[in-house]
């Protein structure tokens, strides 16, 4: 890193490569010849036509999404989500599956409930979620509309690392927290949807991958906005598009290619990922509650049995450069996010003051 940039581990928004914030500055002003800034030209002008068309390229083959699915860039939030795939999926039988594995997920569950009958798959809450639940503890409903999972918990520190089984229910995930961190068989799923601020871009962009069948059937009294059939007749444009944030994912697409696509990726994450792992697991003062076979490779919680030590460590992290640390209210203690962006030399630096921490306290 250069000796002005810190380390940061916020949860999001995130930190973005360097090399990507250099390339938006270099082009700032006046992007490609164009005399003017992304920020200021039409979402109808063919400069930024390009600019969309390739983005969608480049994610969809970075991602391998099949024929028969639309990817769509919105501005609801991941959030707007919750409402959004009841509002358009519920209307079949009426009801649908939800696994409450951490905050967001529980969010959505509530906010499903809204529009039709909510079956609670599984719950982890009692376990404080520390943990994802197996395959066959999952409480399947044949008949439901559609099964909804998130993929990681940011809160927590954990990740489902198996892809669930539901039949011809079509799955729907919420990728947001590790999104292009590992290969997904986007065929198994009717939506994926992401926010973009951890892992593609800065926040105000929401990517949906929807299999193109499952549009047309919301309910009726769905916002125009709300309503996936209008997003995809009009390409993401029915009204002004997050027209920087495409342009910088476009960005951020380029240098996970220069990374080795997706898989290239998974490979730094899973190495950084084992080697904060394995200096929390030696070190003397540090635990951390999500459960062997349940952690997460972005979002890595940990803590010590004292308050004052979790504190004291905070502190004098920031103080050594390594920024939000502090672990979410909910559950306090520390947390560092080493989405795709952290570099090695991030994470490897980070070990280096644990174990000094360690010793020293």
């Amino acid at each position: 890193m250069s000796d002005n940039r810190i380390f940061n581990f916020s949860a999001g928004p995130s930190m973005l490569p360097l090399s990507v914030l250099q390339r938006a500055g270099a082009e700032i002003t006046n992007f490609g010849g164009s005399g003017m800034s992304v920020m200021e030209m039409s979402h109808r002008s063919k400069v930024f036509q390009k600019i969309f068309d390739d983005t969608q390229e480049k994610f969809r083959r970075l991602m391998g999404v099949p024929e028969g699915y639309k990817v769509l860039f919105l501005q609801t939030g991941a959030s707007g989500q919750f409402s959004m795939i009841p509002l358009n999926l519920m209307s079949r039988t009426g009801k649908a599956d939800y696994a409450i594995t951490g905050n967001f997920s529980n969010l959505a569950a509530k906010e499903a409930k809204k529009y039709g009958t909510v079956n609670i798959a599984a719950d982890t809450s009692d376990c404080n979620h520390t943990r994802i639940p197996t395959q066959a503890e999952l409480k399947l409903d044949a008949d439901a509309s559609y099964f909804y999972y998130c993929a990681n918990n940011t809160i927590y520190g954990t990740e489902w690392q198996y892809v669930p089984e539901t039949g011809n229910v079509p799955l729907v995930c919420d990728m947001s927290s590790d999104i292009m961190s590992r290969p997904v068989d986007v065929s198994k799923y009717g939506i994926i949807y992401a926010g973009a601020q951890k892992n593609m871009a800065p926040a105000g962009l929401t990517v949906v991958i929807i299999k193109e069948e499952l549009a047309g059937s919301e309910l009726p009294y769905t916002p125009l906005m709300m309503n996936y059939k209008t997003m995809i007749d009009k390409d993401s444009m029915y009204n002004t598009p997050p027209c920087w944030c495409i342009y910088m994912l476009g960005l951020m697409l380029d240098w996970v290619d220069e990374q080795g696509g997706v898989a290239g990726i998974e490979k730094i994450k899973a190495a950084k990922a084992a080697m904060l792992y394995e200096t929390l697991d030696n070190s003397r003062l540090f635990t951390c509650p999500a459960q062997i076979g349940s952690r997460s490779d972005m979002n890595v919680a940990f803590r010590a049995d004292s308050e004052d030590l979790n504190a004291k460590f905070i502190a004098e992290a920031s103080a050594a450069g390594f920024a939000n640390l502090k672990g979410h209210r909910n559950v306090g203690g520390m947390r560092a996010s080493i989405y795709n962006a952290m570099p090695t030399e991030g994470v490897e630096k980070l070990c280096e003051f644990i174990k000094a921490f360690d010793k020293n306290n």
